[in-house]
């Protein structure tokens, strides 16, 4: 690593901000998918704000209003649409989707980590 690459920089590089695809199966059977990038200290901190209270439901449905996005990148949900989550939609099914935005891209690191092992093991 070239000596003029500053820490920030790096850190930077490292975050692996892109969207990261979740698919969720509703109690229906039927699949969604959704894309989500992994949370930021500033997103974090606005969703917490936006909550208006310090319950962890509340906080993990902005989460959920502000990342989900489509496969272009357009967002899922609008602030006007806490009210029907809440009370149109299956509670089992708005914890899935909410459990999958603050998952952050741990799919993406199994993946990772099983491409990493089969390497090793074909190296030894």
């Amino acid at each position: 690593m070239p000596a003029s690459s500053r820490f920030i920089d790096r850190l930077r590089k490292a975050a692996r901000l892109e969207p990261v695809k979740k698919e969720i199966v509703l109690a229906t059977g039927e699949e969604v998918v959704m894309y989500v990038t992994p949370l930021t200290a500033a997103e974090r901190d606005r969703a917490r704000k936006n909550a208006r209270s310090d319950d962890p439901n509340a906080f993990a449905l902005q989460l959920l209003i502000s990342k989900a996005k489509d496969e272009k990148g357009s967002p899922l949900f609008t602030p006007g649409d806490v009210a029907a989550l809440r009370n149109e939609v299956r509670d089992e099914d708005l914890q899935k989707l909410m459990l999958a935005v603050l998952g952050g891209d741990d799919e993406e690191e199994d993946e990772d980590s099983d491409m990493k092992s089969s390497r090793k093991g074909s190296e030894e």
